[in-house]
């Protein structure tokens, strides 16, 4: 019984990683040059409606948003494991509060892990230079990096750590934390 469970959750786990390979360019521009644009509209309602969730859940993230240089918001987020784990989520970045291009995150891991969940994610940039870095593909979490789970207050209580601030939160609700270490983003404008 314990190998076909492992062996279901190791198909989940490679069908997602190679989901996510594939995704990446989903929202990039054909060789023709024409935009997917109804998939990528659907994803910018989709993070804004997310971002409304974090403030209903949330309101002390009102400092955030308000004094953040940037923020990226992956609407959803799909993350399983099997000894090798692996997440991938699309998302949009804010620069001062304006709509500015999209985004990707992938993640890999290994090591004593199982399952899957979804998830949504919303990081804040500090400074304008934490946007940049971000633009670049230079933000990568460490694997001991932590997100704070968005509930009432929790974001009265967080802060930046090297200029970038970390929020989640469970497709249903609350969720007590997502493993994000190891997870590197790609950025391109609209």
């Amino acid at each position: 019984m314990l190998t076909r469970i492992l062996t279901v959750t190791a198909v989940f786990a490679l069908a997602l990683a190679t989901v996510g390979l594939t995704a990446c360019s989903e929202y990039q521009k054909d060789p023709d040059g024409n935009a997917q644009a109804e998939a990528r509209m659907q994803l910018r309602q989709d993070a804004a409606n997310e971002v409304q969730r974090y403030k209903d859940q949330d309101p002390s993230l009102d400092r955030f948003f308000s004094g953040a240089a940037g923020y990226a918001v992956f609407p959803e987020i799909a993350s399983g494991a099997a000894g090798i784990g692996g997440a991938y989520g699309k998302g949009v970045l804010y620069v001062n509060g304006q709509f500015v291009g999209y985004c990707s995150m992938k993640q890999a891991s290994i090591g004593a892990q199982i399952g899957g969940q979804t998830y949504s994610e919303l990081v804040f940039f500090e400074k304008p230079y934490n946007v940049d870095q971000f633009k670049k593909g230079n933000v990568e979490f460490s694997a001991e990096a932590t997100a704070v789970a968005a509930s009432k207050g929790a974001a009265a209580k967080a802060d930046y750590e090297n200029g970038v601030a970390i929020f989640i939160l469970g497709q249903k609700g609350l969720m007590a934390q997502a493993a994000i270490g190891g997870q590197k983003f790609t950025y391109w404008p609209e």
